[in-house]
């Protein structure tokens, strides 16, 4: 009896794995933030991606939602590939110095994106979802990542941290949606992938007519223009 109810209550594979890609995006957005170099930004975006593209795998196999297999596929391409060599080509262009802007100290910033993360798993808890089927841990975990995801943008003063920030907040967007609604039909999935893509076509202009016109892609200089 006892061991059919531990079968019963055992975590599933789709659990365990979205609890796991949770804590490795989130570890990763907080390398994001304390990184003193874009290029490293950028090489933890792609790792990122890759995790939340390989949950995206693990539930369509586990769940049989063959939509999510054309889903994982197109962010493995987009998020991991394209994203990263279109940052990686924008970071030829510029010096090294420039990476590292930001407006708080190290401590200060992994201070305060604790205390986000912290307040975005308890909002998550103090809701009323109980599920066996719905990793609410991994859920509380995605919102904690777009929270400072949100602080990574606000913190930094370059744009490749800025795009940074606003691309790995999607991925904690599409972990939550992984969680919470994994059959939702495939045009509705693409869509977030399609405002992605032209989220970093915006940003690759902005940088390249930032940097031709300031030779820096800090922002400092933008905060003159503000009344």
């Amino acid at each position: 009896m006892e061991s059919l109810l531990a079968a019963v209550t055992a975590p599933s594979a789709v659990t365990d794995a979205a609890e796991t890609v949770a804590i490795l995006v989130l570890l990763s957005e907080f390398a994001m933030l304390r990184s003193a170099l874009s290029r490293s930004q950028v090489n933890l975006y792609a790792f990122q991606s890759l995790a939340v593209a390989a949950l995206a795998f693990i539930v369509a196999a586990e769940r049989h939602v063959n939509d999510l297999f054309v889903l994982g596929s197109l962010s493995l391409l987009l998020k991991v590939v394209i994203v990263p060599a279109i940052l990686s080509r924008v970071l030829r262009e510029a010096p090294d110095d420039v990476a590292g802007s930001h407006r708080l100290g190290v401590a200060s910033m992994v201070m305060s994106a604790i205390v986000l993360s912290g307040f975005g798993i308890f909002v998550i808890g103090t809701m009323p979802i109980h599920s066996k089927l719905l990793p609410v841990l991994a859920l509380a975990i995605a919102a904690a990542v777009i929270l400072v995801a949100f602080l990574l943008v606000i913190v930094r003063s370059d744009v490749v941290s800025q795009a940074i920030g606003f691309f790995s907040l999607e991925n904690g967007v599409s972990l939550a949606g992984y969680v919470l609604a994994a059959g939702l039909p495939l045009i509705a999935e693409v869509a977030f992938l399609f405002d992605l893509l032209v989220a970093v076509v915006v940003f690759g202009v902005l940088m390249r007519v930032h940097h031709g016109r300031s030779a820096s892609l800090s922002t400092r200089a933008l905060e003159k223009l503000r009344g």
